[in-house]
């Protein structure tokens, strides 16, 4: 049986604030890089073995990323199809809008001007093809709660509303096996 681990980046400032970041670079807080830290010692306390680490190329993520392959050893390479969603006019407006929940029932449809869930499926569906096709190795995926989401809908039937749903919280680690 073969498998890949997902590690959401730690939290941001607009974590923090409740804003949508998507494809907006909001860095680590504070807290956020001591999550990372933790997180990187919690791989290495549960002897998880990985082979490499790759990770969106926005800071929160690439940060999170590096602190963990500092403290674990295990190689880390940016992998630019794992960037967050795009979600266009809502970045930076309330997580909780209701706008912005009636809009992620729309699978197919573009947010304006960002990217539909059905886009983002393809983009992370692909990534995980590629990573699922090397069954000599092993990956640690670090980025974002909206790709969690692609992920997670890549292994499990999900209903429309439990995709939506589904999230992971800041540094959790996640296994998925096949």
């Amino acid at each position: 049986m073969s498998h890949l681990y997902f590690v959401r980046h730690g939290q941001t400032v607009w974590n923090v604030e409740n804003k949508i970041c998507g494809a907006t670079d909001s860095p680590l807080t504070d807290v956020g890089r001591q999550q990372a830290y933790d997180t990187a010692n919690e791989i290495l306390r549960q002897n998880i073995k990985a082979d490499y680490i790759i990770y969106s190329p926005l800071s929160r993520a690439r940060d999170t990323a590096l602190i963990i392959s500092e403290v674990t050893g295990i190689m880390a390479r940016e992998e630019p199809r794992l960037i967050e969603q795009h979600f266009g006019v809502y970045e930076g407006t309330p997580r909780d809008g209701a706008r912005f929940q009636e809009s992620k029932k729309q699978f197919a449809t573009n947010y304006e001007g960002g990217e539909s869930m059905l886009k983002l499926c393809q983009r992370i569906y692909n990534v995980l093809d590629d990573v699922l096709s090397d069954s000599e190795h092993t990956y640690i995926l670090v980025a974002h709660n909206g790709i969690a989401r692609a992920v997670h809908s890549y292994f499990n039937d999900l209903t429309n509303d439990d995709y939506a749903a589904f999230g992971i919280k800041n540094c959790e680690v996640k296994k998925y096996e096949w």
